[in-house]
């Protein structure tokens, strides 16, 4: 079977992968609730003739599906988890709001796992076809929005089992995932004071709110004191009520704690949780600490990266109408603050496609970037995260993007909700299946270019994984009590 049946497999069945895109683009499920999402795909997997599992790792919307028998082992990763507070209609160049204050799929989740469904249909297609000995398996990983799935299933070793694992992103631009990002994890306070009347009995209160807002404090000073690569994040997500003359008798916040290492991340968070005790202390209130999630650096595999990388030159950046260029280009003018520069230009600043991608895009100045940003090797840090970067200490690993949103549209962006459903994404999704399913075949076929992979992977990984997820964890969503 050659790679042009293969694309042909995926374009014959194109309206499968995109239907499916598009209905999860309206249940629009935030992270570790996309019950419905997950049982469309459980439902077209078993329609397939995949095996499923699902309720993986204890996380209840996680799931697998599997096809084939014996080695070698590769995995695609799915996600399907939306964004709270950016619910948008489809295709209009306008904010407008398709729920009161809903969610919408921000960053693409809802095309990232049609694309990978789409390769592992095809890939099974070829184990069919061929009688070849292997297994693919479509992994469906919820939560990575604000949950981290994959992590959890790291923890449990999940991913030790597969040979290695390929994923992809949407954005705006068709660049392989090179470098590497920072640890990230997040924790909620909760402070209980007690109630009161702030004008008649003050001294009887004892104000949770307070205690968030000194501990806020805490961590504003404690900014001068840690890695210039650290970050950390917070979110007041209970004040504890609208009433000046109450005294607060609850409050919460959420802390994102970022480094370049899980152990790093760690330490940091150690110095925030004392904080957060010395605010209690200040305040006479009581505090309770909740693990949300975590997630670790990721680990480059350059090896996976330029077979990629041959697969996305294979299969090449999709053409555009005039029509699907003027809707990008009017996505383009909503953006505030538009990032300026060229089109990957985080990717990209220093490395030697500069110049290359400078001529590609006519200077950054296409409305859809239909073009490959040329591979190279880097160690570039990336203050973002990611829980890929879980996998990737565990098998080998690697991943790229496709343009499937206006050029310059920024990440979590009600335009890229927007843009989501439109013939851009699903051009992109489809580019996506394509080469997923062309580097799998690579890995089935070539047994030297997956022994390369792993001798690559276990240098890289021989310090061993810290995992970030402590071992009574559970899977909670943010917004669940506790």
């Amino acid at each position: 079977m050659t790679k042009q049946e293969l694309f042909a497999y995926i374009d014959e069945r194109s309206a499968i992968f995109t239907g499916l895109s598009d209905q999860i683009w309206s249940f629009a499920e935030l992270s570790l609730k996309e019950f419905q999402s997950m049982a469309l795909y459980v439902e077209l997997l078993k329609e397939e003739g995949f095996t499923v599992e699902t309720g993986l790792c204890g996380v209840p919307t996680a799931f697998s599906g599997s096809f084939g028998s014996g080695g070698p082992v590769i995995g695609l990763l799915g996600e399907f988890d939306a964004l709270s507070g950016l619910s948008q209609e489809a295709g209009i160049a306008e904010r407008k709001e398709l729920i009161k204050n809903g969610a919408g799929h921000g960053c693409g989740h809802n095309l990232l796992g049609a694309g990978a469904l789409a390769a592992a249909f095809a890939v099974k297609d070829y184990l069919q076809k061929t009688k070849k000995p292997g297994t693919v398996v479509f992994y469906g990983c919820p939560g990575e929005e604000g949950g981290a799935g994959k992590a959890f299933m790291a923890r449990d070793g999940l991913w030790k089992q597969i040979d290695a694992a390929l994923t992809w992103h949407p954005g705006d631009v068709n660049s392989i995932t090179t470098g590497t990002n920072n640890s990230s994890i997040q924790v909620e306070y909760k402070f209980t004071g007690v109630a009161s009347h702030a004008a008649g009995a003050p001294e009887s209160g004892r104000s949770a709110l307070d205690a968030v807002e000194l501990m806020n404090i805490g961590v504003q000073f404690l900014r001068e004191h840690m890695a210039d690569h650290a970050r950390v994040h917070y979110a007041i997500t209970d004040a504890g009520g609208d009433s000046a003359n109450v005294v607060q008798p609850r409050a919460r916040v959420l802390y994102m704690v970022r480094s370049t290492q899980v152990k790093e991340a760690l330490a940091l968070l150690g110095r925030v949780d004392k904080i957060a005790e010395a605010a209690a202390m200040m305040t006479e209130t009581r505090m309770e600490r909740r693990f949300i999630d975590g997630t670790a650096n990721t680990i480059s595999n350059f090896t996976l990266e330029k077979l990629l990388f041959d697969n996305l030159t294979l299969v090449g950046a999709p053409n555009y109408t005039k029509e699907e260029e003027d809707f990008a280009q009017a996505l383009i003018a909503t953006i505030e603050n538009a990032k300026s520069g060229l089109p990957g230009k985080g990717l990209i600043d220093g490395s030697e496609v500069t110049e290359e991608v400078r001529r590609l895009s006519n200077d950054g100045q296409k409305p859809i970037n239909d073009f490959i940003v040329p591979y190279f090797q880097s160690t570039r840090q990336s203050m973002g995260s990611t829980d890929v970067g879980d996998v990737s200490w565990l098998t080998p690993t690697a991943q790229f993007v496709t343009a499937c949103f206006a050029s310059k549209s920024p990440g979590h962006s009600w335009q890229q909700v927007a843009c989501g459903k439109s013939s851009i994404a699903h051009k992109g999704l489809l580019t996506a299946g394509k080469v997923l399913a062309a580097a799998a075949i690579d890995l089935f076929e070539d047994e030297e270019l997956l022994k390369k992979a792993k001798a690559e992977f276990a240098l890289n990984a021989r310090e061993g994984y810290t995992c970030p997820i402590p071992p009574g964890a559970k899977p909670l969503a943010i917004d669940e009590e506790f």
